[in-house]
């Protein structure tokens, strides 16, 4: 696969599940601190305390970027290590961290590509109501507004929100920091956290940024029915889809919900607050489209044979660690949005990865996560023919850089690039972390 020059190869990672130092130098808790600490919550019963200490050991990890030769890195701030309490007080010593990091990255030709709000809400602020309280579209901007004054063109590419169907699982389902459960609760705190996103865009703008952009990243996991011929299987998907990743999609780029979402609400009492002006507010022009894809989900009003369906596979269309291979999902997600939306924005894929293949050191002294590679390599031959065919995708950023704290599953689920021993903080290059520096190398030939 041949990419042009000026496409670029990243990695991801985000604070509360890298950077640890948790209640060093004056950072405040965040949910995920509290939450975590709740018997039962996290599949492992770990916090992200520890993570990978990348909050001590950022040059080193900005040097193992450069050795694999990317072109950006994508990380997060951690709202509460700035302002401890989510508003007002500022801590001096948690930006000069991210002015160190974002430095460092210059120094060694990676391009920064920060998100302002990857899931970790300042502790402070939830107990006032969190996302549930209107109030947090202003705590967001005041936020937002610190980091464009301070950072500003020091950073290319900035997204306002990560993944916000990952609030909607926190304060609608529980499975997620802080732990509500409440389908009114979920759709209240989707409506704020997308009014968020247009108050960091329109703050974003005032600071008139000549050489940064602004965008947001949704991740899509198309629902496809089972069985592509039977109604109800279809009417599952639908709504399933509209519920999801066309909650965002809608009001952002139509500047409204769904007639279908409407309905739902309507019909589950969980229509959220709302106010004249919103949808503009949310529906603000964009410089470009974060996508984050992993895969589809696969839709049936018969669970057995969904549940047949892997077992059959299993081996074949499915990997070891139980999900389906589809890597043809990234392309058909940028076609929803390009003929769907008509986005008229560049796409950059930025999360794509899997977990848990093959992660144990060999008798050679390697991990050959084969798997990964495989899996990896299929998602970027579509992005590639999506791109041959006229579709504006400007980059790619695999997920992660290295294992991580993975938020419920704690540090059970394995992402990484690199292998991250968390009692040591040793660092080692998985199959993977050499076939991604060989791809990006022979790419630019």
């Amino acid at each position: 696969m041949k990419f042009s020059k000026d496409f670029m190869f990243g990695v991801a990672t985000s604070a509360a599940q890298v950077e640890g130092a948790a209640l060093e130098d004056g950072k405040g808790l965040n949910i995920w601190d509290v939450y975590a600490r709740i018997p039962g919550t996290i599949t492992d019963g770990s916090t992200p305390d520890p993570a990978c200490d990348h909050y001590h050991t950022w040059k080193q990890d900005v040097q193992t970027m450069k050795e694999l030769g990317v072109d950006s890195y994508r990380f997060s701030f951690a709202w509460s290590r700035i302002l401890p309490k989510g508003k007002g007080e500022i801590n001096q010593k948690g930006l000069d961290f991210y002015k160190r990091l974002i430095d460092e990255l210059h120094r060694n030709d990676i391009k920064p590509n920060a998100t302002l709000y990857h899931w970790d809400l300042p502790y402070e602020l939830e107990r006032e109501g969190g996302w549930l309280n209107r109030d947090v579209v202003d705590w967001y901007g005041e936020y937002a507004s610190l980091l464009f004054k301070e950072f500003g063109d020091s950073v290319p590419y900035w997204a306002t929100i990560n993944e916000p169907i990952a609030t909607y699982v926190g304060y609608g389902q529980g499975w997620f920091a802080p732990g509500r459960i409440g389908e009114k609760f979920g759709r209240q705190a989707n409506h704020h956290v997308l009014l968020a996103h247009g108050e960091g865009v329109r703050r974003f703008r005032e600071e008139n940024l000549k050489n940064s952009q602004i965008g947001i990243v949704v991740d899509i996991w198309h629902h496809h029915p089972l069985r592509p011929d039977h109604a109800e299987d279809i009417a599952i998907a639908e709504l399933e889809n509209e519920k999801a990743y066309r909650s965002y999609i809608n009001p952002i780029f139509k500047g409204c919900y769904s007639d279908a979402l409407l309905k739902y609400m309507e019909e589950n009492n969980c229509m959220p607050d709302m106010k004249d002006g919103d949808m503009e507010k949310i529906a603000q022009k964009l410089d470009f489209f974060g996508l984050n894809c992993y895969n589809r989900v696969l839709d049936c009003a018969d669970k057995s044979l969904l549940k047949l369906k892997k077992e059959i596979n299993a081996g074949g269309n499915y990997m070891d660690n139980g999900n389906e291979k589809y890597p043809k999902a990234v392309y058909d997600a940028a076609k929803i949005l390009v003929n769907d939306y008509q986005i008229g924005i560049p796409i950059i894929v930025t999360e794509n990865g899997t977990y848990n293949c093959s992660e144990e050191f060999a008798a050679d002294g390697r991990i050959h996560d084969t798997e990964r590679i495989q899996y990896l390599n299929g998602f970027l031959e579509w992005i590639h023919k999506a791109i041959e065919e006229g579709i504006d995708i400007r980059g790619y950023y695999a997920w992660s850089l290295m294992d991580n704290w993975e938020w419920s599953a704690g540090y059970s689920y394995r992402f990484g690039l690199i292998h991250n021993n968390f009692e040591t903080q040793e660092r080692t290059w998985k199959d993977s972390a050499y076939w991604y520096q060989n791809l990006i190398r022979e790419s630019r030939k």
